[in-house]
């Protein structure tokens, strides 16, 4: 039986950064990566696969990066775990020892169960593996009559990668009030909901599936709660998802109110030498302090190179804080993003907050041909001027500047010093420095601090 030093399940994003990070921090060991499948996808680029790629092989991910470190690789996927004498056994009947084991297992799509007709053929979901999203590739390819249920970003995405096809018919069902109401206050999402609305979609939202209606055992259309029938070739259910942990649990690992591997923040689990990454893994909200179950690349990524400096023993003394939540998307060339705590967020974890507001445009001066409307909101500690959250619509800058409010977020940056924050500016790049908006965000929060206390 071979045996290695680190092994790790999973070859998403987790499992790659972890082996590479931690492969070279640590030349001489020896490492394995075991993945179902010998082809990934880049999750964030999946939706794109629908229209704005062309094949979906420009949107394939891989392990590369791990075996060009030096780390070794199987196609195979693991049975059992036996966590006391750590051995593991594949399906192909290999068994292995390991030092050190790394669970990357991601995440699986949640299936709406609760939906009659959840079953038919023709319903299906966004399961991350290249050989399903061919598949459903082709089947979108050939459908005229396309429902998508569930508003968050990727159905939201999928939606308008759909229906920037003539001869498709797209509909979201969305049951809350608006789309993206997790990740934006309402007056962002509100926003958000006039931008789909101006595309091709057909948005329907407080509105709840009851039904999927079929003939011959396929999908023939959707029923919602008010009697509306809507036609339906294929449905696609996009409610989110659920850690991918049945493997950890029939292990013996412990898990969380959200089937989420139990974590400290270095990513090690209750059981020595046996640590977890990723969706699968649990984690809190940096500001919130509660658990969360904010499932991105980034933020795995994120984790993944902090266990990788960490593997064998404490040689960066920088953990995981917490989940940010930094989300970005693009609708019908409008981009939003927002991070750390929202109003929502803030208000229902009993954080005091309060919010300063500011609209421009991303250029200077406004009459640029590529010039678009900015508009920024910082969340703010009103105590201290802490900055807790951020929001942003408008022009491609949106991706980078809601990075930069992240960071002022983990760094506990005020809007205090932000007054003195230096900028580069250029008429091609940015808003004005005269009025540069995330600073002019700042100085609406500190007039409302003064005028609130």
């Amino acid at each position: 039986m071979k045996k290695y030093d680190v092994v790790i399940i999973g070859g998403g994003p987790a499992g790659i950064i972890t082996g590479v990070t931690g492969k070279k921090q640590n030349p001489g060991k020896s490492f394995l990566m075991i993945n179902e499948d010998d082809k990934g996808l880049v999750p964030c680029g999946i939706p794109y696969v629908f229209h704005d790629l062309k094949d979906i092989s420009q949107n394939a991910m891989g392990p590369k990066p791990f075996v060009d470190a030096g780390g070794e690789l199987l196609i195979d996927a693991v049975r059992k775990i036996d966590i006391k004498n750590k051995t593991l056994s594949t399906e192909r009947g290999i068994d292995f020892q390991f030092d050190k084991l790394v669970i990357a297992t991601g995440s699986v799509p949640a299936i709406p169960t609760f939906i009659k007709g959840y079953d038919l053929e023709g319903v299906e979901y966004i399961l991350k593996k290249y050989k399903y999203i061919e598949d459903l590739k082709n089947k979108t390819d050939i459908a005229e009559n396309i429902v998508v249920i569930g508003g968050g970003f990727i159905g939201v995405e999928i939606a308008e990668q759909l229906a920037k096809y003539p001869d498709k018919k797209v509909t979201l069902v969305e049951m809350e009030k608006y789309c993206l109401y997790k990740t934006f206050s309402t007056d962002v999402a509100a926003r958000a909901d006039g931008v789909i609305r101006d595309t091709k979609i057909n948005l329907f939202t407080n509105r709840k599936v009851t039904q999927i209606v079929g003939e011959n055992n396929h999908v023939k259309a959707v029923l919602l709660d008010d009697g509306k029938e809507i036609k339906a070739d294929i449905v696609i259910t996009s409610i989110g998802y659920k850690p991918n942990t049945g493997l950890a649990r029939e292990s013996g690992l412990e898990l969380d109110d959200n089937k989420a591997i139990i974590v400290d923040r270095y990513m090690r689990t209750k059981l020595k030498d046996i640590f977890a990454v990723g969706d699968c893994s649990s984690a809190i909200g940096f500001i919130t302090g509660r658990s969360n179950s904010v499932m991105l690349a980034s933020t795995a990524t994120a984790e993944a190179r902090v266990l990788g400096y960490n593997l064998f023993t404490i040689d960066l003394l920088r953990n995981f804080q917490g989940i940010l939540a930094v989300f970005s998307t693009e609708i019908n060339n409008i981009a939003f993003a927002s991070a750390g705590a929202i109003e929502k967020t803030a208000r229902d974890a009993g954080i005091s907050f309060i919010v300063g507001k500011f609209e421009d445009v991303d250029r200077h001066p406004g009459t640029l041909p590529d010039a678009s409307k900015l508009m920024i909101k910082l969340i703010v500690s009103p105590k201290n001027g802490a900055i807790i959250g951020g929001e942003i619509c408008g022009g491609k800058s949106t991706g980078e500047l809601i990075n930069t409010i992240a960071l002022a977020i983990q760094k506990r940056v005020t809007v205090y010093e932000l007054i003195s924050f230096q900028i580069g500016t250029h008429p091609l790049l940015t808003t004005a420095p005269t009025k540069y908006v995330l600073i002019k965000a700042a100085e609406m929060v500190i007039a409302n601090i003064k005028k609130t206390y």
